[in-house]
């Protein structure tokens, strides 16, 4: 008995989704739309955090070390720093480093080579550069630091200088703009998804009303709300469906334009990205115009069943 109303819905979904074709298209349209806007947004996303990454990847903080620093004392202050949850990545430069580092960098100032080969001992001293998984965490690591070099003797000095204080305006400003475009995000995201539910209601309600007489019919007969309900839920799965593919489809020209140049500014092609993750972008949008298909059905055919 289940199996052959649940026939019956199926072979229904399908005979109203051929039967009102234009409407069935315009429905399609409106969620392809609203699909293809979201996956932009998903995109522009995905282009906003790579290039917040590698902004921040460029931000960190150096800690110095005098040149007469306990190597002990180096080590312990390495460790103690990378243990930390809130360091992503730090990289040591010994003595010998920073000054190979400092002869490439001025190999062709002729002043600063001959004041190097004029001493005796290498001035420079060891140091770490500090990357933190999150530029907020940049202020508590110099903390750090500064507690450290605080309780320091003053007959044997370890810390030179730590360089928070000289990077915190860039490293402020990036996490205002990373904040900034996680809340315009998720407001546009938001703004997007309740537009589209609106505009989808509304459109697959006008599907539905064209099958008001047959919906009254059933209901005269005895027909169960699930019955009734059934083939306009199926009919928005399958705008939902092929709203979703049709979306992802569309995306290709695009990315195929897009992608050498996006490469170029920001560091990340799209076209690579959209076809190595084709089958999630596809599931997530077609997961949403099924949802939002299946809802808007739902809701549309509830005023001819409490009539």
């Amino acid at each position: 008995m289940y199996t052959t109303a649940f026939r019956r819905i199926i072979r229904s979904g399908f005979i109203g989704f051929w039967r009102n074709a234009y409407v069935s298209l315009a429905s399609i349209f409106t969620l392809t739309v609203a699909l293809f806007v979201i996956g932009a947004t998903m995109f522009i996303d995905q282009l906003l955090t790579t290039s917040m990454a590698t902004l921040q990847s460029k931000v960190d903080i150096n800690v110095y070390f005098v040149p007469t620093a306990p190597q002990e004392e180096i080590d312990r202050l390495y460790s103690a720093v990378k243990a930390m949850p809130e360091v992503e990545f730090v990289r040591y430069t010994s003595r010998e480093d920073a000054l190979t580092e400092y002869r490439n960098d001025n190999q062709n100032n002729e002043v600063a080579m001959q004041a190097l080969e004029s001493l005796d001992d290498n001035p420079l001293g060891a140091n770490l550069a500090i990357q933190a998984t999150d530029p907020a965490y940049y202020a508590k690591i110099s903390e750090f630091f500064e507690e450290q070099q605080s309780n320091e003797s003053p007959q044997t000095p370890v810390i030179d200088k730590v360089s928070y204080l000289d990077n915190k305006d860039a490293i402020d400003t990036l996490s205002s703009i990373i904040n900034a475009i996680e809340r315009a995000s998720f407001i546009v995201m938001s703004v997007l998804l309740i537009a589209a539910v609106l505009i989808t209601f509304n459109t697959i309600r006008l599907a539905i009303y064209t099958a008001r007489e047959e919906i009254s019919i059933m209901r005269l007969v005895g027909a169960s709300n699930m019955f009734i309900r059934g083939p306009f839920m199926l009919q928005g799965i399958m705008y939902g469906l092929l709203a979703g593919l049709l979306a992802v489809i569309s995306f290709y020209p695009i990315m195929l334009w897009l992608g050498p140049r996006t490469e170029e500014f920001f560091e990340l092609n799209l076209l690579t990205y959209y076809l190595e993750n084709i089958f999630y972008i596809f599931f997530v949008l077609a997961g949403i115009g099924i949802v939002l298909g299946l809802v808007s059905s739902i809701l549309a055919v509830a005023r001819y069943l409490r009539t």
